[in-house]
């Protein structure tokens, strides 16, 4: 590695790891959730998906599926009816993820109980960081 490149990828986090923009795109917050419901049960107005992520507000629902209409990982389709309704589908290019999702819920099935092992064995011989008195 020479020091020119060395320097670029200091300053670029993208080329020190060339994942972190579908990182940025996959994993923000609501994204994964919206993907897997899309994908698992096809397409849905936009109450079904408020009733399926419970926790997620109208608001941040509205935001995120801009964003991923925007990354053209969604599709949103306006029908002019009385009253107007508005489904959601995953793209082609979303479905290419879901290989990528079931290699990841396989890896949590089996390594969440490590994970949770190891939390468990540094919580128990480290000591909880002092707070700072003001």
């Amino acid at each position: 590695m020479t020091d020119t490149t060395w320097q670029a990828e200091r300053s670029d986090p993208e080329l020190a790891c060339p994942i972190a923009p579908v990182v940025d795109i996959v994993f923000s917050r609501w994204t994964t959730p919206i993907l897997w419901a899309l994908h698992a049960s096809g397409r849905q107005r936009f109450v079904e998906l408020e009733r399926r992520l419970t926790a997620i507000s109208p608001k941040v629902l509205t935001q995120r599926l801009r964003q991923l209409e925007r990354d053209g990982l969604v599709l949103r389709t306006y029908y002019a009816e009385v009253p107007p309704r508005v489904e959601y589908e995953i793209t082609e290019l979303g479905a290419s993820l879901a290989p990528l999702f079931a290699s990841l819920a396989t890896w949590a099935g089996e390594r969440l109980p490590e994970v949770d092992r190891a939390r468990s064995d540094y919580d128990a011989r480290e000591p909880a960081p002092a707070r700072r008195r003001r």
